[in-house]
């Protein structure tokens, strides 16, 4: 059987999903879209709701313990069976999207040390040759939490302490060089030509983007050796995330001007570490990103498996499902998790899409699951009377709202389309009788709607 996870797995394990790939290309992605007084105050947004949210997780571990998986778990227990399957279908598909973003980031990562102008081996990371490489690292990950979550936990534990090493390396050098002025000149951004709310619009799914994985000790508090280390280990990853995100985005703006920091190539950090250090910077920040993305990217494979277990237990996904091997792997939604990641890396190659496009995809599919954790909360603190409890739960679920207002129609659209296939996998799950509940008028009306809406959904977004 395998052995539990205490508080500093659990830690490691949510902090190395959050600190992937994202971390490297931020300063370029915010220098795009915001000036310095957008990003004070979108991260003065994000850092609020991502704490509320963390503490929204961590007052539903203490509440309600019997509860384990979390995410799908909250959402079935507060909203019915359609509810709680949709939460686990969206957290599962940003998973495997995920997942694919890191194997193309590495190989990405990689071309650093084998491209050239003339030579291409690995591009942007959907050549063929790369979609090769990604496709052993993924089978070998696989192989590894095959053997065990404890013995994957392990690793990322070392993962997570390599990946720290260049940030806290390029934090330090960039506060000794920042320069006040350069980070002052024109403050609100006015050669962007937009007002300073929209650039924090602008800013939402990219800070979003760098926190998923906030969940990560909640969806495997059923592995956990203490039920109160898993919203300890939440809150202190989720602080630590917040500082290296915040030190790293705002003294960057000290090193170049604003323009030429949104034109460099990613990840933009090694850009400016070779400004600081030389020729060996890029050198050091693409191994970092190296370590970090498949410390990332083994922490997501785990959760990625664990979800689909948790709703097969509960009948939101077939029973077959929820088979575990001796070592207590989750091993048939592993192997139903990978298959699909190596058909997305296929086609990448074939569509040669790119990291970003997997980005805003995956950021996308955790909006809801997200609003529904603080919903959830809400619905227990009106219960229980507490206006403590009250308060968070209704700032976590209007961050949860803020961030469906602020990633746009266009997104919501795509959303539905990826949501309305679930449908029939759950009615699959479903069949004779096998759910635990059933379903009302309600739900069989908005399963109804989901499908006829992805006709006109998908035509809009070919559009």
């Amino acid at each position: 059987m395998d052995k539990k996870l205490g508080l500093t797995a659990l830690t490691a394990l949510v902090l190395s999903s959050m600190l992937g790939a994202g971390v490297f290309s931020l300063p370029q992605n915010m220098a795009a879209v915001a000036s310095p007084a957008a990003l004070l105050i979108g991260w003065a947004i994000t850092g609020a709701g991502i704490i509320l949210l963390s503490l929204a997780l961590l007052l539903l571990t203490r509440l309600k313990p019997e509860l384990d998986g979390g995410i799908f778990t909250y959402a079935r227990a507060g909203f019915g069976e359609l509810v709680g399957f949709c939460s686990a279908w969206g957290y599962w598909l940003c998973a495997v999207i995920a997942n694919v973003s890191y194997l193309v980031i590495v190989f990405s990562a990689l071309s650093f040390f084998t491209d050239s102008p003339g030579h291409v081996v690995f591009g942007d990371g959907n050549t063929w040759q790369a979609v090769l490489g990604a496709s052993v690292l993924l089978w070998m990950v696989h192989w590894l939490v095959l053997r065990g979550v404890q013995t994957a936990a392990s690793i990322n534990l070392v993962a997570t302490l390599g990946k720290l090493v260049p940030l806290g390396l390029f934090v330090v050098l960039a506060a000794v060089a920042f320069n006040y002025d350069r980070f002052h000149f024109d403050f609100t951004g006015l050669a962007l030509h937009t007002p300073v709310w929209q650039q924090v619009k602008d800013t939402m799914l990219i800070t979003l983007w760098v926190f998923i994985g906030v969940e990560g000790a909640v969806v495997v508090s059923a592995r956990a050796r203490n039920k109160k280390d898993v919203g300890r280990a939440t809150l202190l990853a989720v602080m630590a995330a917040l500082i290296v995100y915040l030190l790293v985005t705002l003294l960057s703006l000290g090193l170049v001007p604003r323009a030429e920091l949104a034109g460099m190539r990613n990840p933009s950090m090694a850009g400016l570490m070779t400004r600081l250090v030389g020729s060996w910077g890029d050198v050091i920040i693409a191994v970092g990103l190296i370590v970090s993305v498949c410390g990332a990217y083994l922490s997501w494979t785990i959760m990625a498996a664990e979800v689909p277990l948790m709703a097969a237990e509960h009948g939101a996904f077939p029973r077959s499902l929820a088979k575990q091997n001796r070592r207590g792997a989750p091993s048939a939604s592993l192997w139903l998790t990978n298959i699909s990641v190596q058909v997305c890396l296929v086609l990448i190659w074939l569509t040669g899409s790119d990291y970003n496009t997997l980005l805003t995809i995956a950021s996308e599919m955790i909006l809801v699951p997200y609003f529904l954790v603080g919903a959830y909360l809400f619905k227990v603190a009106r219960q229980l009377n507490r206006p403590g409890i009250m308060a968070i739960a209704s700032g976590a679920s209007a961050y949860g709202l803020w961030l469906l207002y602020a990633s746009g129609p266009l997104h919501l659209l795509l959303s539905v389309v990826l949501y309305a296939p679930g449908v029939l996998l759950f009615l699959f799950a479903r069949r004779g009788g096998r759910g635990t509940a059933q379903l009302n008028v309600l739900e069989k009306g908005a399963m109804a709607l989901l499908v006829v809406a992805s006709a006109p959904a998908m035509w809009m977004l070919v559009r």
